[in-house]
């Protein structure tokens, strides 16, 4: 990189390549996060109930499962995702949807 050629990941006048915007792990979490709560909401054998508990408590669940990869425990993992984990959290932490109150007027 000192011979100040540009190559395909360096533009030429800069030394190290941009940093992108939207980190791919996050991408691929934030879609994991809507795959599966839509997923939890339709097929969850409970009575109706505000997808917004569903959605909260998945996205609490990939968290957890994000947490669990940090720890260094075993996992699956898609990309940057840790999948299995997080959807174990998610469908652990489904029954509590219920029970959450949020209520809009």
């Amino acid at each position: 990189m000192t011979s100040g050629h540009p190559t395909p990941l360096v533009p030429a006048g800069l030394s190290v390549p941009p940093l992108p915007r939207l980190q791919p792990g996050l991408l691929v979490g934030l879609l994991l996060v809507l795959v599966l709560s839509q997923l939890l909401y339709a097929l969850w054998p409970y009575r109706r109930r505000s997808y917004l508990p569903a959605l909260l408590l998945t996205a609490l669940g990939v968290l957890l499962g994000q947490a669990w990869d940090l720890v260094g425990l075993p996992a699956f993992r898609l990309g940057e995702a840790n999948v299995l984990p997080a959807a174990l959290f998610a469908i652990a932490l489904q029954p509590l949807a219920d029970r959450l109150p949020i209520r809009f007027p």
